[in-house]
């Protein structure tokens, strides 16, 4: 259950796999997307639950990534997230649009075991001009025609990743109030996880820590990964690195200063440029 490291989770993701990734606010496990580079993964699917931040910036830019699925991909107060505007642009990438409600609501069919659910919010949007995936049907329990309603299908993630503050060592998962994540693991097919630390006792024995622990039915593999969300934040652990993430985004501006940041910060190695 407690991997080796985190590159031992990384090396677990099959090239073209679809990754259920939680927002920069809820528990994302920035340390396994550097590890997915430094593997070299390659044309993988991402699903932000719901929005997408600075992991998937790294990923796409480094190369890794063939789709995204969304509502959003954003650094936050740093502004847009550099690469994946490049890489858009360039057409290097697919994006599916979806929304927040959306992209939950196909994670609760998934979790559920049901094949859909349907969906209010969506009807008058453009964005169903291009899901031909969600379909539009009348409420059977009201008049016919008096009350449309779209159809979501269930989306079971290949993978769920996240980062957590605790498991233990028979990988329970602590998350604290972000419960998010735990639909997403139920929804997924394999979870892998790292944390900052290792929990002495089993989680779901405390009283205190047991309503926020997903069980180790649904961890596949936990890696411990000191400051593994950084720079975003964790819960209590610790705060959103502004500085060091408007550092980024002005670096990754370019392809030429993403891969210098990327060599000192995911490789380990610096470059002198150019004078």
């Amino acid at each position: 259950m407690i991997a080796q490291s985190v590159d031992a989770l990384a090396a677990m993701v099959p090239d073209g796999a679809l990754l259920a990734l939680p927002p920069d606010n809820s528990l994302p496990s920035v340390a396994l997307a550097k590890a997915l580079i430094r593997h070299g993964a390659r044309n993988l699917r991402l699903l932000g639950v719901p929005v997408s931040g600075f992991a998937t910036d790294l990923l796409i830019g480094a190369g890794c990534v063939a789709e995204v699925q969304t509502s959003a991909v954003s650094l936050g107060e740093a502004g847009f997230a550099p690469r994946f505007t490049a890489a858009l642009k360039e057409g290097r990438i697919t994006v599916r649009d979806a929304t927040c409600p959306a992209i939950h609501t196909m994670l609760q069919a998934a979790e559920k075991g049901v094949p859909f659910m349907p969906l209010r919010g969506i009807i008058g949007s453009d964005i169903l001009a291009h899901r031909p995936d969600w379909r539009v049907i009348d409420n059977p329990f009201a008049p016919p025609g008096t009350d449309p309603i779209v159809l979501l299908p269930a989306l079971s993630p290949d993978f769920a990743l996240f980062h957590a503050v605790l498991a233990d060592r028979d990988g329970n998962v602590w998350l604290g109030r972000r419960r998010e994540c735990a639909t997403i693991a139920h929804a997924a097919k394999r979870t892998l996880v790292t944390v900052e630390r290792l929990h002495e006792g089993n989680l779901l024995e405390d009283e205190r820590l047991a309503p926020g622990t997903i069980s180790a039915t649904y961890i596949d593999a936990v890696a411990i990964a000191e400051r593994g969300a950084h720079p975003v934040a964790l819960l209590d652990e610790y705060g959103f690195d502004a500085d060091s993430v408007a550092a980024y985004a002005r670096a990754a501006r370019t392809q030429e200063g993403f891969d210098l940041w990327l060599d000192e910060h995911v490789f380990g190695r610096r470059r002198e440029t150019a004078a």
